[in-house]
Parts: C-alpha cells; sequence; structure tokens
C-alpha cells in the first residue's frame, strides 16, 4: 500500500515537472524532448539534402528582396540538436502536435532551398504531416515522387512555384484528406523552353476524382491540354479554383459557376477555353472571377449586378459582345473591374459612378461610343483607369484628372475632342497621364496645380496649337514626354527641356517647331536620355549633345534638313545601345553608315546616299527593318546579307540603282513579312528559295528586269496579300502548272507591263474570297494616270485591287470574273480581248476604278454596271463596242473620253446620239496600238513599307520593335506601362 502511494507521488511529480518545462522551457533530466528522435534526424537529413541559395527563392508578396531573404534564408538554418534548440518543434517552419509531440506541420517557403528531392528523401518519413508548403523554392526540375503517398494524412499540400517539372503523379489523388492543392507554377516556363509540370495520364478528372475534400485547388501553369471535367461542379466545398494558363480548351462547365461556396474562380489565359455566363439568379459568396484571356462569348447577363461580393472582375481579352448591364453599378464592392480588348459597344453606363471602392478600371480597346459619364468622378478611390482604344467623344470630364488617388489615366486613341485644359487645384498623385490619339484642340494649357507626381505626359497625335507651355517644364520629376503629331509652332530650345534633370524619353517630332540646340562644352553634363525623337524640327546638322548619349535606344532626326555626311563620332559609344534608328527624309550625302551591332530599326530612306552596301552590314544580325529606299545607292547585293536572315521582318530597297540577281543566300525563311526591290536594275531569275519565306506578306519587285515564267510556286505561301511584279521582262503563257498553286490570301495583284500572253489567268484568284483580312495593313500607293501621279497617302486597309493590264492576253473575259467579290480595282487594259463585256461585272459591287481600255470587245455595255454605286473611274475606249451607253447612276459623271474610240457607241456623254447614222465612226484598236498608245489608268504601286512616323511597318509586323502605337513600344521600353495579364495570375 505504502509502495503504491509513493509511486502514485513520484509519478505526478513528473507530471508536474514535465508541465513545468513546457512553461519555462528548461529541460528536465527526466524527461525525453517533446520532438520525437526519428523525427528530429529526418528534418535534419531534409535539410542536409539541400543547398541554401539565395537566388533560390524571393518574395511572392514584393517586399525588399534583400531583406527578406536573409530573413527567410535562415530558416532551416536555425535546425540544430545542440543546446536549447534541438527540440524540432521550437525550429523556425516546424509544427507539432501538442498532445502526441509529432511533426504535423511543415512550413519551408521561401527557404531559399536549392536541390531535388528523390525517392528516398526522409521528408516522406514525417508520416504525421498534415500541412506540407515548400513553395517559392529551387527544386531544380526533379519530379514529385510517388512516395507523397506516404503523407497520407496531409490536409494542404503546397508546392507551388518550385521549379518541380513532369507528371503529377497519381498518388496524389490517394490523398483523400486534402483540403487544399496547391501546384501552381509560372506560366512562362513552357514558352521559354523550361521542363515543367504536366497533368495528362493520370487527367484532371483522375486527380481530383478521389479528394472529395477539396475546397482550395490551384493548378494554374500546369501542361494540362484538355477540356475541364464536369467533375468539377460536384466539388461542394471548393472555395477557391485556380487553372489559369494550363491549355485548356472546349466548353467551360456551367456547373462550376453555381457552387454554393466558391469564392475565387480564375481560368485566366486558356485560349482555347470557350463558354458564356450565365444567369445569376442567386447572390453567392463570389468575390472573384477571371475569366481574361480566354474565348468566352456572348453578352454579359443583367443578372450579374447580383454578385454583391464581388471585389474582382476580370474578363479582359475576351470575345464578350453587346452593351454593358447598368446592373455592373450595384457590384459596390468592386475593387477591380477590367473589360478591356473585347467587343462591347454602345454608352459607358454613368452606373460606374456607384463603384466607390474602385480603384482599378479598365475598358480599353473595344467600341464604346458617347462621352465619357461625369460620374466617374465619383470614383475617389480610384488610382488607375484605362478607356484607351474606343470610339468615345466629347470633352474630357473636367474633374477626372483631379480624383485625389489617381496615378495613371489612360484616355489615348479615341475621338475625344475640345480644348485641352488641365485646371487642377489640389495636389494629385497622377504619375501618368496619356491622352494620345484623340481630335483635342487648342493650345496646351495647365491651370493652378501641383503634379509633383507627375512621371508620363503623352498628348502626341492630336490638334493641339500654339507654343509649348512653359508650366511643362514645372514637372520637375517628368521622365516621359511625348507632344508629337501636333500642330504646336514657334521656336523652342532643348536647353528648357535638359532643365528637367529626371527626364528621359523626349519626343516632339511632326510638329512645326524650330528646336534650337546650342553647343556644349565638354565639361556640361546632361542627363542620359533613352528616346529622343526630332523629326521635322528643322534640324540642320547632328545635335552636338548626341555625343555623349550612351544610353540611348530610339532616336529619330527624320524629315529634317540634315546635310552632308553622318558624323563619324554618331558610330562611337554615344550610339551604341541604339535599337531604332530613323534619319529618313534628309539632305545626307555620302556612302551608307553602318549603324549599331544592336540596331533592330534602321531607316535612312529618302536621301542622297552613293557606293554599295558595306559588307560589314552582315555584323547586323538583330536587324528586323531596313530602309535604304529612294537614295542612290548601286552595285550588287553582298551575299553575306544573310547573316541576318533568321530576325529581319522589312527588307525596303526600292528606287536605287541596285544591279545583279538577288542572293539565294538570303532567302532562307526567316521572319520576312516584306520586301520591296522595286524601282532598281536587278536582273535574273527569281530565286525559288523565296518560297520559303512562308511569313511573307508583300512583295514588291515593280520596275526591274527580272525574267522567266510566272512564279506560280509562290501560291504556297499562306500570308501573302500583295504581289507586285509589274515592269518587267516576264513572260510566257499563264496557263494551268502542273503543280496546284492556292495563293489563299492573295489580296492585291498586279502583273502589268510584262509579255504574259494567253487567256486572262483567272486561275490564279481561284481561291477568292470577299474575306474580311483582319490582319490588312494599310500602305501608300501611286496612281497614274496620263502622266499625272496621285499619291494616296493611306490607302483603305481592305484595298483589293488586280492589274492584269499591258500584257498580250487574248480570248473572252469570262463570267466568272464576277467571282472576284470585294475587288475594288480591276484593270484589264492593253491587251487583245474580244467578246462582250460579261453582266457578271455587275456583281462586283465594291469596283470603284475598271479599265477595259484598248482592247478589241464588242457589243453593248451591259445595264449590270449601272449597279456599280461606288465606281468612280470607268475607261471602256478604244474598243469596238456599240449601242447606247447607259443612262442613270454613276454613269451620269463619267467624262467623254470613258468612251471614245467606239465606233458604234452612242449617247451621252458622246456626242452622236443613238439613230443618227451621219456621225463618222472612230478608228478600230488594234493590238498594236493598244501597247503604244498606253491606258490613261495605269497602276503604278507603291509600298511605303517606312514612311511618316513610321508608317505600317510598326505594328503590324515589328510589334515589340516599333508598334502603330508607338508610345506603347517606348513605355515597355522604359518600364512605365501598367502590368500585363500574365503577372496578374489569380
Amino acid at each position: 500500500m505504502g509502495f503504491s502511494l509513493s509511486l502514485f507521488i513520484f509519478m505526478a511529480l513528473l507530471f508536474l515537472l514535465s508541465r513545468l518545462h513546457l512553461i519555462v522551457g528548461q529541460s528536465s533530466p527526466f524527461m525525453q524532448p517533446l520532438c520525437h528522435h526519428d523525427e528530429s534526424s529526418a528534418l535534419l537529413k531534409f535539410k542536409q539534402s539541400f543547398i541554401i541559395n539565395e537566388s533560390a527563392s524571393y518574395d511572392p508578396f514584393g517586399h525588399s528582396r534583400m531583406i527578406y531573404q536573409s530573413a527567410s534564408c535562415q530558416k532551416v538554418a536555425s535546425w540544430t540538436v545542440e543546446g536549447d534548440k534541438s527540440d524540432c518543434c521550437s525550429w523556425d517552419g516546424v509544427e507539432c502536435d501538442e498532445a502526441t509531440g509529432h511533426v504535423i506541420g511543415l512550413d519551408l517557403s521561401s527557404s531559399c532551398l536549392y536541390g531535388s528531392i528523390n525517392s528516398t528523401s526522409s521528408l516522406f518519413r514525417l508520416v504525421h504531416l498534415q500541412r506540407l508548403n515548400l513553395a517559392f523554392n529551387d527544386f531544380n526540375y526533379s519530379h514529385i515522387p510517388h512516395q507523397v503517398r506516404d503523407l497520407s494524412r496531409l490536409t494542404h499540400l503546397n508546392l507551388s512555384w518550385s521549379n518541380f517539372s513532369g507528371q503529377i503523379p497519381l498518388e496524389i489523388s490517394q490523398l483523400s484528406h486534402l483540403s487544399s492543392l496547391d501546384l501552381s507554377q509560372d506560366y512562362d516556363i513552357p514558352l521559354l523552353g523550361y521542363p515543367h509540370l504536366e497533368l495528362k495520364k493520370p487527367s484532371l478528372r483522375s486527380l481530383v476524382g478521389n479528394l472529395t475534400r477539396l475546397q482550395k485547388l490551384d493548378l494554374s501553369g500546369v501542361d494540362i491540354s484538355s477540356t475541364v471535367p464536369n467533375i468539377l461542379a460536384n466539388l461542394s466545398l471548393l472555395t477557391f479554383l485556380s487553372l489559369g494558363g494550363c491549355g485548356l480548351h472546349g466548353e467551360f462547365p456551367i456547373g462550376i459557376f453555381k457552387l454554393s461556396n466558391l469564392r475565387v474562380l480564375s481560368v485566366i489565359g486558356n485560349e482555347g477555353l470557350i463558354g458564356y455566363l450565365p444567369d445569376f439568379t442567386w447572390s453567392g459568396p463570389l468575390e472573384a472571377l477571371n475569366l481574361a484571356g480566354t474565348s468566352f462569348t456572348g453578352e454579359l447577363p443583367a443578372s450579374m449586378g447580383n454578385l454583391g461580393s464581388l471585389t474582382e472582375l476580370l474578363l479582359f481579352d475576351n470575345n464578350f459582345s453587346g452593351s454593358i448591364p447598368s446592373s455592373l453599378g450595384n457590384l459596390t464592392k468592386l475593387v477591380e473591374l477590367s473589360l478591356s480588348r473585347n467587343s462591347f459597344v454602345g454608352n459607358l453606363p454613368s452606373s460606374f459612378g456607384n463603384l466607390s471602392k474602385l480603384n482599378h478600371l479598365e475598358l480599353s480597346n473595344n467600341a464604346f461610343v458617347g462621352n465619357i459619364p461625369p460620374s466617374l468622378e465619383n470614383l475617389v478611390q480610384l488610382n488607375f483607369l484605362d478607356i484607351s482604344g474606343n470610339k468615345l467623344t466629347g470633352p474630357i470630364p473636367t474633374k477626372l484628372v483631379n480624383l485625389p488617388q489617381l496615378i495613371d489615366i489612360y484616355l489615348d486613341e479615341n475621338l475625344l475632342s475640345g480644348e485641352l485644359h488641365f485646371g487642377l487645384m489640389n495636389e494629385t498623385q497622377l504619375e501618368a497621364i496619356n491622352l494620345s490619339n484623340n481630335q483635342l484642340t487648342g493650345p496646351v494649357t495647365f491651370g493652378p496645380m501641383n503634379l509633383t507626381q507627375l512621371l508620363f505626359l503623352d498628348l502626341s497625335t492630336n490638334k493641339l496649337h500654339g507654343q509649348i507651355s512653359n508650366s511643362v517644364f514645372n514637372f520637375k520629376n517628368l521622365q516621359v514626354l511625348y507632344l508629337s503629331e501636333n500642330y504646336l509652332n514657334g521656336i523652342v530650345e532643348f536647353a528648357e527641356f535638359v532643365k528637367l534633370k529626371h527626364l528621359i524619353a523626349l519626343d516632339i517630332s511632326g510638329n512645326q517647331l524650330s528646336l534650337l540646340t546650342k553647343e556644349t562644352s565638354a565639361n556640361a553634363t546632361l542627363q542620359k536620355f533613352q528616346v529622343l525623337g526630332f523629326s521635322s524640327c528643322n534640324l540642320s546638322k547632328f545635335p552636338n549633345f548626341l555625343r555623349d548619349q550612351d544610353e540611348l535606344v530610339f532616336l529619330n532626326l527624320s524629315n529634317n534638313k540634315i546635310h552632308g555626311q553622318v558624323p563619324e563620332w554618331m558610330w562611337n559609344k554615344s550610339t551604341a545601345s541604339l535599337q531604332v534608328l530613323d534619319l529618313e527624309s534628309n539632305s545626307l550625302q555620302g556612302s551608307l553608315p553602318i549603324p549599331p551591332v544592336a540596331t533592330l530599326h534602321f531607316d535612312i530612306s529618302n536621301n542622297s546616299l552613293t557606293g554599295n552596301v558595306p559588307k560589314l552590314f552582315c555584323t547586323l544580325i538583330f536587324l528586323q527593318v531596313l530602309d535604304l529606299a529612294n537614295n542612290n545607292l548601286s552595285g550588287s547585293l553582298p551575299h553575306c546579307l544573310d547573316n541576318f536572315g533568321a530576325s529581319l521582318s522589312v527588307l525596303d530597297l526600292r528606287r536605287n540603282k541596285f544591279q545583279g540577281s538577288i542572293p539565294e543566300t538570303w532567302l532562307g525563311g526567316g521572319q520576312l513579312r516584306i520586301i520591296n526591290f522595286s524601282q532598281n536594275k536587278f536582273q535574273g531569275h527569281l530565286p525559288r528559295l523565296l518560297a520559303k519565306c512562308t511569313w511573307l506578306r508583300v512583295l514588291d519587285l515593280n520596275d526591274n528586269q527580272f525574267i522567266g515564267r510566272f512564279p506560280f510556286w509562290l501560291g504556297h505561301l499562306p500570308n501573302l496579300e500583295v504581289l507586285i511584279l509589274r515592269s518587267n521582262k516576264f513572260n510566257g503563257s499563264m496557263g494551268t502548272p502542273q503543280t496546284y498553286f492556292k495563293f489563299p490570301n492573295l489580296r492585291i495583284l498586279d502583273i502589268s507591263h510584262n509579255d504574259f500572253m494567253g487567256k486572262l489567268p483567272l486561275r490564279l484568284l481561284e481561291n477568292w474570297k470577299a474575306k474580311s483580312f483582319e490582319n490588312a495593313y494599310s500602305y501608300s500607293m501611286m496612281m497614274t494616270n496620263k502622266g499625272n501621279n496621285l499619291f494616296y497617302e493611306k490607302v483603305q486597309e481592305l484595298l483589293i485591287a488586280i492589274d492584269f493590264s499591258s500584257n498580250k492576253f487574248v480570248g473572252e473575259i469570262p463570267e466568272s470574273i464576277g467571282n472576284l467579290k470585294g475587288a475594288q480595282l480591276l484593270n484589264l487594259s492593253n491587251n487583245a480581248l474580244i467578246g462582250h463585256i460579261p453582266s457578271s461585272l455587275g456583281n462586283l459591287t465594291e469596283l470603284e476604278a475598271l479599265d477595259l481600255s484598248h482592247n478589241k470587245l464588242s457589243g453593248e455595255i451591259p445595264q449590270q454596271l449601272t449597279q456599280l454605286t461606288f465606281l468612280g473611274f470607268l475607261n471602256v475606249s478604244r474598243n469596238n463596242l456599240m449601242g447606247p451607253i447607259p443612262q442613270g447612276r454613276q454613269f451620269d459623271t463619267f467624262e467623254n473620253k470613258s468612251f471614245q474610240g467606239n465606233p458604234g457607241l452612242c449617247g451621252r456623254p458622246l456626242t452622236r446620239k443613238c439613230g443618227n447614222s451621219n456621225e463618222p465612226p472612230s478608228h478600230p484598236s488594234i493590238f498594236q496600238e493598244s501597247q503604244d498608245i498606253g491606258s490613261p489608268f495605269e497602276f503604278g504601286w507603291k509600298i511605303v513599307v517606312i514612311g511618316y512616323v513610321f508608317g505600317f511597318v510598326v505594328g503590324v509586323i515589328i510589334g515589340p520593335i516599333v508598334i502603330a502605337r508607338k508610345h506603347d513600344w517606348l513605355m515597355k521600353t522604359l518600364r512605365i506601362r501598367p502590368v500585363s495579364w500574365r503577372r496578374r495570375r489569380n
């Protein structure tokens, strides 16, 4: 009895001592450490299997990298079995069960771990683990081991952004207790060619089939490449679902929208994923809906106003259409709303003014019309506003740019009008203002205001006039100033801009300004500019201050009066970083200068340069645009230029004196989109390697001495839209070739002024359709009429034209010509065509110019031609036509010369009345005569590749180099554009 009592007292004391140990943290010789030895050993071995490398982790929340890493990389460094830290339950990132002492949680996220996890890893000995987080480390593209099944008690598994690769093992589906699974990774890893995670065998359906307790599922960036399984709609506990950038396709299950607990849904960046939004007849807890970068269609249902918990609605880069329901104004908890790059129409709802918590609003690149609603002035929390790229009209609301939290405002590429007046009174947070590409008028005036934070100001491409306001020079922190393409005038001194000490990008091109630059002394120090645009600034020489601008990436000195040779110092270290250099339309002389090796875009067209193309041009391996047009350059082309063939997109050598053949080594494919060799002295056959230029859209060989048969093999180029072989020495029959050809996208074909013969080659156009040509681009065109050149600065983007004139084509014009629907210009003149004018020409309802002159056509002019209501030019002269000229509509506008030289024609506008046989007949036309006289309507094609303000090349063809919205490229270069969707993933 006494012994039992003593034993009881002894055990009670041990229990009290153990409790005291837990409280004061002192060791006791009578008890074991709380952490189990085998688990402590497993953790240490796991630590020892990795290298601690600071570059292996980063802060996902954007905190100071250095401070964050110095703290997080010490996490496992504190693990030791020595001293008072021997208890693994006290180690950083380790969580133990208080009752059993087993390790149940391990959080080593962003711990700078570098190495691999293999099947023998000691990690899998921690069988009591419930929560495992290894996110934001670098596991060197190792596979997720199948042994993950040994951690059967896991409820939370996070292996995100840690460079795992390979197939996700099916064993994860055996972790039936999982409520949170995050295997997301960087979307860009597959695009960059690095190994990445895949979920194909097993499929997404197989993975989640047994995970019925899931509340969070994030597989963003995993290559799934399948449809979205309906089984996801059965996960009734799901609150978070993110499948961004997974290669999903097919129709999105509508049932997923109806999950009663779902708070976050993101499928961003799955271009093949289609679907539509249901009627939201329920309120639900949905807080974030991100369908950006998919292919959803349809209209936004008015019932979306029922989603009262939404704080984030991202629908940009889709195919949504229709007007915006005013019920979106009911979503008063919205913080971020983006509907950009869809097909929305109509007015902007005034109800947007109810979204008082909104801080990010993107509505760009739609077709919105009407005024900017004044109610947007109520959005006092707004810090980002982008309504660019629409058709908005009217003035800019006065108080809009005075919103107290607004940081960035983009209203560019609309039709906004009225005088531009900044009347700000209070200090603002504005950092960026972009009002470019509108119709704003008047002088630029800045009222009493304090824009101390302003970094970016773009007022380019408007109708602003007057002098540059001196108030601009008060924006002391300004980094970017674009005032190009306006009607600003007067004299401006470069020294005034230099006073803005932070200014690194300045473009005042395309105005009526005269820029004064003073000679700088050797000791003068200027800020380092990255962008300088001084086109049309009355400069007569290269500004001396450029000598020390060694950080320039963009320099535009085009359309000035700079004469003489390019100074040697331009090619020293001062311009070593140049990527875009435009010296077009000056009076430069001497030999062709060689730009820096880093150059991407070089335009020195419209000068007076002479000599050959130096072989040193072959070192420009990054070149994407080369424009040497309109000079006096001569000689043959160096064969070594194939070195830059892989990157070159635009090659324009027109209007020089180059001769010889085209080196075949140039044309190995690559990225060539535009080739213009017109108006030179090139000879020989066309190189067959042109057929490998599968990206080619424009081939202009006009006015050379090329020989041979028609190059039917060009018909296999899938993107070719413009083919101009005018005025060469091509010959032979245009009969059916032995191999089939397609020309699937051809819309401009000019083979005039050659020696082609046979029947009209309409088979070239048998794939012709009335196409929309969504990727069509604008260009300039020269049309000559009896020696009078008419130059059209910008022909409509969808121009469709055919010119078979001045050849030796014979036979009748087939009725099938009426199938060329959409054609706007048709020239068959100066041939030996016979028979009637086909009535099917009346089907070409878009036709604007028709020339059938100087042939042997007979019969009457079809009445159906009066249906061509767009016809502005008609020439049927010098044929054998007879009968009355059709009357009414466009025919009442044509002059006598349109019909002269036909012996039997009568009626207006001819003086011969129908039924009057006393008038002497006109002389009949013969083939030789038609060849000598020449048509009053001849097409003279001129593709201007690099034109005024970089022409059409700068967007459609080059994209990231110099795009149509020039300032976009510059802003990206200077890293001051908004974040892209790839950086906003959830």
